[in-house]
């Protein structure tokens, strides 16, 4: 067995994985695979890499010049079905592409566990606040705000790292509404994924591998398959605070 490490930037994030791969792969096409003991651990790990895939293409995409909206139905144009709210979704998108051709648009839908209502919560770049709410004909618009500049995780300025934001976003989706669940439009930006190469040193949690020029490291983890997974934020320029 080779030891591989990859790592992958979307916006202010670099993580760095290092993992196994059997001799006779080509270290570059090299990927994690893990073992699975049960289609339950199988399942879990797919939704996990569909978290992860989300959560990069936010940070990549978005940064405190975005804007953050809650939309709401109100009585007249209220929906009772994910199909529908999806489909109000899909008018919404196009009506701030079509205003904004270069936009960056994310959508997401949601159910109240309440009130069982539907709304929507949309992440943009590039889309001014007043066309946000212009567009929205079906209800209000309870909130637009940007994005913030310092994000909190465990006391640690992550600075615009927004993956808990995305996590967020990304669980409102519940397996019986079917479909996708987020709606991101095609002009997005991918994140840059590194060519993989072959590890030369030893690295575990307490010896990771050094962070790039300006990052700093903000969380280790592993697992008992030799997987080792390292998350580096840009060093957060120091907050501004009103006096």
């Amino acid at each position: 067995m080779k030891r591989v490490k990859v790592r992958t930037f979307s916006g202010v994030v670099c993580e760095q994985e290092v993992f196994f791969a059997p001799d006779r792969t080509d270290v570059k096409k090299a990927a994690y695979r893990p073992r699975f003991e049960t289609e339950e651990d199988r399942a879990h790990h797919r939704n996990e890499i569909s978290r992860r895939r989300h959560a990069r293409l936010f940070n990549e995409n978005f940064s405190p010049t975005s804007l953050y909206s809650t939309l709401t139905f109100d009585d007249e144009n209220e929906v009772h079905s994910a199909r529908e709210c999806r489909a109000i979704r899909e008018i919404y998108v196009r009506r701030l592409r079509r205003a904004y051709k270069d936009a960056v648009i994310f959508a997401y839908y949601g159910q109240g566990k309440t009130t069982h209502r539907f709304h929507l919560h949309v992440v943009s770049e590039g889309v001014p606040e007043e066309v946000l709410r212009g567009k929205w004909t079906f209800g209000e618009i309870v909130r637009v705000s940007h994005l913030r500049a310092h994000c909190r995780y465990d006391g640690v300025d992550h600075g615009a790292d927004y993956t808990g934001l995305a996590n967020y976003l990304f669980d409102h989706w519940r397996e019986e509404f079917g479909g996708h669940r987020w709606r991101a439009t095609r002009n997005a930006r991918q994140p840059e994924r590194e060519t993989p190469t072959e590890a030369r040193r030893q690295y575990s949690e307490t010896k990771p591998p050094m962070a790039p020029k300006g990052y700093i490291l903000v969380e280790t983890k592993s697992n008992r398959y030799g997987y080792l997974y390292f998350k580096y934020v840009k060093k957060p320029a120091a907050e501004r605070r009103d006096e």
